[in-house]
């Protein structure tokens, strides 16, 4: 592969690993237990949805994945680290994939952001509802009680994301998924 094809391949992965990396401090730096799950809220939404919307499914979802099953393992939670590399490498294809058609910005493009993210984070809500009961084994009602906790992790991302890469996109016309 020679030319611009190799070169946004190179790109895409540099991309990769820097956001990778964005997305386990994010998760990492503030860690709000969550007693009935052992589970824990924390900011690394923000950061998938932004490489997501800004750099594509590929990007969104290998940072999404890889960067907070990392932050799993490092914060002391290996026990969903399986589940939430999976989760959220789907949430990042996702936001990431509908997200690509928000490559202005202005409102058209923020409304699209706000679909991509509410799609991509309503996986992630019932992608953990369905890992702590399917696989960690966890009573319904406990897992039914981390709902809320990801639903305002969800929200706090879409809250400083979609204007966010907004912003970049205007700054930085460029940067399209």
């Amino acid at each position: 592969m020679k030319g611009p094809d190799a070169s946004q391949a190179v790109l895409k992965l540099a991309l990769a690993a820097i956001f990778t990396a964005l997305v386990c401090v994010a998760t990492i730096v503030f860690v709000l237990p969550i007693p009935a799950t052992k589970g824990y809220f924390n900011l690394g939404e923000i950061v998938i949805y932004v490489a997501a919307l800004l750099f594509g499914p590929l990007v969104g979802g290998f940072a999404g994945g890889v960067g907070a099953g990392l932050a799993d393992i490092i914060n002391g939670y290996p026990q969903f680290a399986p589940g939430t590399f999976a989760i959220k490498l789907v949430e990042g294809l996702i936001v990431g994939y509908l997200g690509r058609r928000a490559t202005s910005n202005g409102k058209k493009a923020i409304a699209l952001s706000v679909i991509a993210i509410v799609a991509g984070g309503a996986e992630m809500i019932a992608g953990y509802f369905a890992y702590e009961v399917g696989v960690l084994s966890y009573p319904p009602i406990d897992a039914l009680a981390e709902i809320p906790f990801n639903f305002v992790q969800m929200m706090v991302g879409l809250a400083f994301a979609a204007p966010l890469a907004n912003i970049v996109r205007r700054v930085f016309p460029q940067f399209k998924s």
